[in-house]
């Protein structure tokens, strides 16, 4: 049996923490920043977790090794 390939694209952009959790980093913060009001860049600075089992799953696929 092959071994699984891991999307490099969404290994660069998910996180998978020690308890299981998928974590990544909101995107629009720095490209065209000054239009941007300064409270809307300072959440986008802060790391997010998918929520949605669908979605966990999607990405998990992705990232076989994870």
């Amino acid at each position: 049996m092959g071994k699984l390939k891991t999307k490099k694209g969404v290994a660069k952009r998910f996180k998978l923490t020690k308890t299981g959790k998928i974590k990544h980093y909101s995107g629009g913060k720095s490209h065209l920043a000054t239009s941007k009001k300064t409270k809307r860049i300072r959440k986008l600075r802060r790391g997010h977790f998918i929520e949605t089992a669908k979605e966990k799953a999607f990405v998990k696929s992705m990232l076989p090794y994870g």
